[in-house]
């Protein structure tokens, strides 16, 4: 088991008092939790009463001279990528344990937004929970090891995946992709193609987002 601790930006509920609701926004490769603590602010006008923190991935960026990474791609064959999801995994699911119990809440009441490779670790890791988290919005990722979850999935969180159709990093078709290997594993997922959109995510994404989370928080 690592000892690696998850930390980073983190906003309390807009309402003030302890919070009903989690959720853990996680970036992408190079990038920190600063990248994604700005949503917080937009998503609290529909979540006044969650928390929201923002985690550095465990590792350095080893393609930078900044940020984190979650894995490596220096190596960017599946097998290698798969190792890397599966190191990091435990990592990711000690620290959701914990914001938990500080918060003295339940696994339905957190959720996981993740860009790029934080959306292809959350896709990983929430459905090898064994208590379902409330939701996963994932942007412009893709589905790691789903040749492999039908045999390691025990949880059903609800999905929503977000793509743009012009992203030059993760192709769009993972989206397609991913919707079609979770919906056969009974997973219900969400889609939303955002015509135009590079690797990135626009309003109409951040609406979805706000959308989605509201509905499986509630």
């Amino acid at each position: 088991m690592s000892n690696i601790q998850l930390d980073g930006p983190r906003m309390g509920p807009a309402a003030g008092g302890k919070p009903r609701s989690i959720v853990a926004l996680l970036h992408g490769l190079g990038s920190d939790g600063n990248d994604l603590i700005s949503l917080a602010p937009i998503f609290a006008r529909a979540l006044p009463h969650t928390a929201f923190v923002a985690p550095n991935a465990p590792f350095k960026c080893d393609m930078a001279p900044y940020g984190w990474q979650w894995f490596s791609l220096l190596d960017r064959t599946p097998a290698n990528i798969l190792a890397g999801v599966q190191t990091a995994a435990p990592i990711l699911n000690a620290f959701i344990d914990g914001e938990l119990a500080k918060a003295e809440l339940p696994p339905a009441k957190i959720a996981l937004l993740g860009f790029s490779q934080g959306s292809m670790m959350s896709l990983f890791v929430a459905p090898r929970r064994a208590e379902p988290i409330a939701g996963v919005a994932g942007y412009s990722g893709r589905l790691i090891g789903g040749g492999l979850l039908a045999d390691e999935i025990k949880s059903r969180p609800p999905v929503l995946l977000v793509h743009g159709d012009q992203d030059p990093i993760v192709p769009f078709e993972s989206m397609a992709a991913a919707e079609k290997a979770l919906t056969a594993l009974n997973v219900p997922v969400e889609t939303l193609a955002c015509p135009g959109l590079p690797h990135s995510i626009d309003e109409a994404g951040i609406a979805k987002g706000l959308e989605f989370l509201a509905r499986v928080l509630a």
